[in-house]
């Protein structure tokens, strides 16, 4: 007789990955490997021989590796062989679950992801770049068809998203959340000088800045003056928070953001309100923070944070003692998580959104707020806004983080202008705006017109 208790094994989940050449499609495509549900059906990337040739070097056999320039080719090779196409317009007839989204393209992206999600597939999102766009207007699209669109945990906005839903689950009173820049900074006393990934400068100064002191936003100035001589900002961080708030409600307390450079033991100092010697201004922010760690120190490795009121006294002192991080007053204990794995954790993503329809976090998008851009110089009407580099970057561009209760109507979006070229000349420390642009792309801008129709009505212009 069959036996009655034995249970039909889960179905395998199959998906498609776009930017599969690139480095989080590599600890993606690695660890999947060892996932025997989740199994790759599809990767796109312009370069399809060095897709083949990567998944090769990963221990894939070449056998079920298959090239495809054309639908034909794509439906006849059946479910059991990696399809790898250079088009991602092909998606539309592929046969697979979900999609992971990680070209880094505003308009790519945007429009593999239209695609999964009106051929009724789940998009797990990487593309922060994309996201800061098209997100809203791609995640109201796949509820109205009944898929799950979302940010991937494994990289910090899905990371933080779930960290602060946890926190408010607990009903604890969330001040401030966010994450590490994304490199260390790496002070030697013996030697006076700190390191940041590959660059080193003379610091000195910074031995006698160990400790907070009883003045910390001037720990803190003279901390930052420190370490001028090295670029600690980056457009992929604001681009992070951006996300998270249009998911958390939760908005920038300053534009440029206030980049402490802070030991993690000292997060609940500095991100208390000034009225309590921190640097908020008021409660609800997202920010970046740089570490400032010793050599034999352990590494916050770009992971997410969130400050929270501590409430009881009794409690948070026990918990201090237990090695917790609660601020020398007793008033902000600081939750976090030091990591962040980029695809080794995405499959969690995968199988959350294909299993259970679950999306990071506990609501959709909304407009809260928007990463803009103003002239680092002055612009000169003709000028293309290149992007490029590991931060994607935009060329004589600062990227702003704004709230959007007070963003223009007309702001222009970081990666809407990015590649676009300028109708005007633009004055430095000016935004960008909408009508700055002569050729920005139709299909973002369709997508940002979505999303503005959210936008508060007393903002200020």
């Amino acid at each position: 007789m069959p036996d009655t208790d034995a249970t039909v094994p889960p179905s395998p989940v199959r998906y498609a990955l776009t930017g599969a050449r690139g480095g989080f499609a590599r600890t993606l495509l690695a660890q999947t490997r060892h996932i025997e549900r989740l199994r790759p059906a599809v990767l796109c990337d312009l370069d399809p021989e060095g897709t083949v040739a990567l998944c090769t070097e990963l221990g894939y056999d070449p056998a079920d590796l298959r090239v495809c320039t054309d639908a034909a080719e794509l439906a006849a090779g059946g479910d059991d062989r990696i399809a790898v196409i250079a088009d991602a317009a092909l998606l539309e007839h592929a046969a697979y679950d979900v999609l992971v989204e990680a070209t880094g393209s505003p308009r790519a992206g945007t429009l593999a992801a239209r695609t999964a999600i009106t051929t009724g597939h789940h998009v797990v999102m990487v593309s922060k770049e994309v996201d800061s766009v098209s997100g809203i207007a791609l995640a109201d699209l796949a509820h109205e068809r009944g898929v799950v669109y979302t940010p991937g945990i494994g990289d910090q906005p899905a990371n933080l998203i779930e960290w602060y839903e946890r926190t408010r689950r607990l009903g604890l009173d969330v001040v401030a959340v966010g994450k590490s820049g994304e490199y260390d900074l790496v002070f030697d006393p013996a030697t006076g000088r700190v390191r940041q990934l590959d660059q080193e400068i003379d610091a000195p100064g910074l031995a006698g800045l160990l400790t907070l002191g009883e003045d910390v936003p001037a720990t803190l100035r003279a901390r930052a003056e420190a370490v001028s001589g090295l670029s600690r900002s980056a457009a992929a961080d604001y681009c992070e928070m951006g996300v998270v708030a249009n998911h958390t409600g939760l908005v920038p307390d300053t534009e440029s953001l206030h980049y402490p450079v802070a030991r993690a033991a000292e997060l609940a100092d500095v991100y208390a309100l000034a009225e309590d010697g921190g640097v908020l201004s008021r409660p609800g922010a997202v920010d970046v923070f740089s570490v400032l760690r010793l050599p034999e120190e352990a590494s916050f490795a770009g992971g997410v944070f969130a400050v929270v009121r501590t409430g009881d006294p009794v409690t948070w002192e026990m918990l201090a003692q237990k090695g917790h991080v609660v601020s020398r007053s007793g008033r902000y204990a600081c939750l976090y998580l030091p990591y962040h794995f980029m695809g080794v954790e995405t499959p969690l993503s995968i199988l959350d959104a294909a299993d259970h329809g679950r999306a990071a976090g506990l609501r959709r998008p909304a407009p809260h707020a928007v990463l803009a851009g103003r002239a680092r110089g002055p612009l000169a009407a003709g000028t293309r806004l290149d992007m490029g580099g590991h931060h994607h970057d935009v060329t004589g561009v600062a990227p702003v983080l704004l709230d959007t209760a007070q963003a223009p109507g007309d702001v222009a979006p970081l990666y809407l202008a990015a590649h676009a070229t300028l109708a005007r000349d633009v004055p430095a420390g000016a935004l960008l705006r909408l009508d700055d642009l002569a050729d920005a792309d139709g299909d973002l801008l369709d997508a940002w017109s979505h999303a503005r129709a959210g936008f508060t009505n007393d903002r200020n212009r």
